[in-house]
Formats: C-alpha cells, sequence, structure tokens
C-alpha cells in the first residue's frame, strides 16, 4: 500500500490524531502527523544501502502537544507553521486601512502565526489517489484567529514519488488578509539524534539575503552575500560559517536568515542543497518561493527528546522552510503576502533525495 494509517493518539480535546506513511517502493518512506499537518518521519537510504531517518521529531505525540504549548516557544519539529510563517515585526500590520493587532511574543513581534496556530490543529486527511503515495491535510482558521483577518481555508497536499517528496500549499480567503506557509521540517542526514549538522555542505541559490536586528526583525534591505560568510553559493561546510564574528551570525546565534533565491519567484527552481559527507545522503531543495529560511538549530537546548530518544542540542538539525519573506506586511519593498477573495494561494516544494 502506498499509504498506511495508524493511530497516534488523541488530543487533551478528545480529538484524535493519525500518523500517514507514505512509501513509494523507492526506497524512502515519509511518516506524516494529522496533528500540525507534522512530518513526524523520514527514513532514508545511505552510501551503502543503510536507512535511517533523518528528520528530527517525537515519538508520540506528548512530545509535540507538550513542545507546542511550551511557554518558553516552540521548537516546530516537522510542523506546517502559519497563518505567517517567520517574524511580523511589533506583532502587528496594517491592511486596507485596518490595523490588525497580533500575540506578541517576549520579543514583541509575531512569530510563526503565535499560540495555537496551524501547528496545533488537528488537520483533516483524505486519500485523493489511493494508488500514489499522497496525502491531503485541510483545516480551517476562523476569522480573528490569532488576530488575523479573514477565514481562511488551508490544504497541504504531500506527494511521495520515487525519493521525491513534493509539498504543496493552497489556501483560500473570505476577507482580505496576509498569509505566509511553509514547513519547518528539522534535516540531519547523517540521522536523527547523530549529533549536529556542522560537518554537512551546504549550498544556497541566492545572491541576496534578508538582514535583521537585535529582534530578528527585517532591516528592510535586501543585501548581498558576496564579502560575508553568509555566501553559500558555493559548496560550504556549515561549521566553517555559523561561529563566525560576522554581527549578523553573533545576532542568530548562527545561521537564521532568509536567502532571497535567484530567479523567477512562482517558478519551480532549485534553491538549495545539503550533503553529509559520512552516509553519503543528499537532499535538493527546488520551490515556487521567493526565499528560503535557513536554520541550524540554533535555540535548541538539550531539553528535546527525539525519536532515537536522544535530546536535541544546538545544531543537531538543519530547517530550510521555502517562504515568502519575513514581516512583508510591514515591509512595502518586500514581494507581498495578501490574499484576497476569489484568489488562490498556491506554492510548491520538492526535497529530492540521492546519495553520493
Amino acid at each position: 500500500m502506498p499509504v498506511t494509517t495508524e493511530p497516534f493518539g488523541t488530543t487533551p480535546a478528545g480529538e484524535p490524531v493519525d500518523r500517514c506513511v507514505l512509501d513509494d517502493g523507492a526506497g524512502v518512506t515519509v511518516a506524516l502527523l494529522t496533528y500540525g499537518a507534522t512530518v513526524q518521519a523520514v527514513h532514508a537510504p545511505g552510501r551503502h544501502g543503510t536507512t535511517a531517518n533523518v528528520a528530527l521529531g517525537f515519538a508520540d505525540l506528548d512530545g509535540y502537544l507538550k513542545d507546542t504549548t511550551d511557554p518558553d516557544g516552540s521548537a516546530y519539529l516537522g510542523a506546517t507553521v502559519g497563518r505567517y510563517a517567520n517574524r511580523i515585526g511589533g506583532a502587528a500590520f496594517e491592511l486596507d486601512g485596518t490595523r490588525y493587532e497580533l500575540p506578541a511574543d517576549p520579543d514583541g513581534n509575531l512569530l510563526h502565526g503565535g499560540p495555537g496556530a496551524l501547528h496545533t490543529k488537528v488537520w483533516q486527511a483524505e486519500l485523493p489517489d489511493p494508488d500514489a503515495a499522497v496525502v491531503r491535510l485541510s483545516t480551517v482558521s476562523s476569522d480573528g484567529e490569532q488576530g488575523f483577518p479573514g477565514t481562511l481555508t488551508v490544504a497541504v497536499t504531500f506527494r511521495l514519488t520515487g525519493t521525491e517528496l513534493s509539498i504543496q500549499f493552497e489556501a483560500t480567503t473570505d476577507a482580505p488578509t496576509v498569509v505566509n506557509l511553509t514547513n519547518h521540517t528539522y534535516w540531519n542526514l547523517a540521522g536523527e539524534g547523530s549529533g549536529d549538522v556542522l560537518d554537512h555542505i551546504a549550498q544556497v541559490a541566492a545572491e541576496r539575503y534578508v538582514p535583521v536586528d537585535e529582534a530578528m526583525i527585517p532591516l528592510g534591505e535586501l543585501a548581498p552575500v558576496e564579502g560575508t560568510p553568509l555566501d553559500l553559493r558555493a559548496d560550504t561546510v556549515l561549521g566553517t560559517r555559523v561561529r563566525e564574528g560576522h554581527e549578523q551570525l553573533v545576532r542568530a546565534r548562527g545561521l537564521d536568515f532568509t536567502y532571497v533565491i535567484d530567479g523567477e519567484p512562482g517558478t519551480l527552481r532549485e534553491a538549495a542543497a545539503i550533503a553529509d559527507p559520512s552516509s553519503g545522503r543528499t537532499l535538493t531543495l527546488s520551490t515556487t518561493e521567493p526565499g528560503v529560511q535557513l536554520y541550524t538549530g540554533n535555540f535548541l537546548d538539550g531539553s528535546l527528546v527525539g525519536t532515537s530518544g536522544r535530546m536535541y542540542r544546538m545544531g543537531d538539525g538543519l530547517a530550510l522552510e521555502p517562504q515568502h519573506l519575513p514581516d512583508s506586511p510591514n515591509q512595502p519593498a518586500f514581494p507581498t503576502t495578501v490574499l484576497r477573495p476569489g484568489e488562490t494561494l498556491r506554492s510548491t516544494s520538492v526535497y529530492a533525495f540521492g546519495v553520493i
């Protein structure tokens, strides 16, 4: 069967959560949860055929529930995040002359939609093609949730074709709003729980990135990577960059920046690639989004225990989050994230697994 489904627990509100496993018979399997439309595990073969789970996650629902309700903030392991991924400065924005106030984090900003956002919902699952390794998950965010206007209907389709996982988002609204959706999986191609990813080799097809202030809010410019340690246009060992004393890296405690991907937004183009020299596993990301947030797990502090039973510490995973640019509702020079009635937001990202 290309999709198998099993119970994964029940939320405190009594909502059953399922785990769906995609298997197209090519050696890669992807486990999804209806809680948070979450990528819980991805098993991929290495150079010698040994398969390992390369996605950080929790072994049971309780781990996700504790993390997503943590007052100190969630790690968003594998989750679908929104209604607005990344940050909105000042936890507020103005749209069509109306100011909307959003739940603020301790820095006074909104991060990943705020508490109770899409990563905490139980999504409805359907199998649109019983002969394919595909699951469609959908949910509704009501008007006013987290302060956002409009009732937002969201669907995300996960499709495994051979060794390629595509993630397709669709969203519609009944009133003007702003939307930015992404998947927040952390990758460790050596295997989840195996240690840090600082020996991974990364490449990002971006000449520019989004500089940020001390609260990680964009300064309003798109700066060149040329001449900075944020330049990943050629294959780069991550450990040679993350501890550089560059002001931006110090603010982020490592890499945690939106790269503006070369090429035309809206077209599927290669954005980033990572490789683990020890196992030979590779991952190439293509996306239609204008940017990709590259995050080296700088705030993983050992308080989370993953599926392997080992704690996650700083640098133990690398997130590649295709998305619009942060704080776009307050940055008129950035591509718009406004969605209006009658329009449909669509985006596609493809994660291709390989071996060298």
